[in-house]
């Protein structure tokens, strides 16, 4: 029962980032670039809470482990999103980016260690 508690944090954290990505999309200037920069990370900030969900009903440990990476490719994406709109100021609000930037560090040293954990009990059944 536990475990199924815990899989439903990282996928309500996964729903919550998004949301976070959403609103940043929307403190974006509406400009060339607030509008490039906004359609490409609000395609990479909410992927990875559907990619999660796919990934809990994966057809094998194989595609399991695909799933995950995918969350975690989108993840790494994100965060280099997040750190061109801080550099290149594109949010002149209240906005602490810095904070979503630590939620996707977190979320993506999760998904390493769930990768590196479905990989090894891969090997070890197979």
């Amino acid at each position: 029962m536990k475990e199924a508690v815990r899989e439903f944090d990282i996928e309500d954290r996964l729903i919550d980032f998004a949301v976070q990505i959403i609103h940043v999309s929307d403190a974006l200037p509406m400009n060339i670039v607030g509008r490039h920069v906004g359609k490409q990370i609000i395609r990479s900030g909410t992927s990875p809470a559907s990619n999660y969900g796919e990934a809990q009903s994966a057809e094998s440990r194989s595609d399991f482990i695909h799933k995950i990476k995918i969350c975690l490719k989108e993840l790494r994406e994100t965060r280099v999103w997040l750190k061109m709109i801080i550099r290149a100021k594109l949010i002149k609000s209240t906005f602490n980016i810095e904070a979503i930037i630590n939620e996707s560090d977190e979320l993506i040293s999760i998904f390493v260690a769930s990768v590196k954990t479905a990989a090894q009990n891969k090997r070890k059944t197979s």
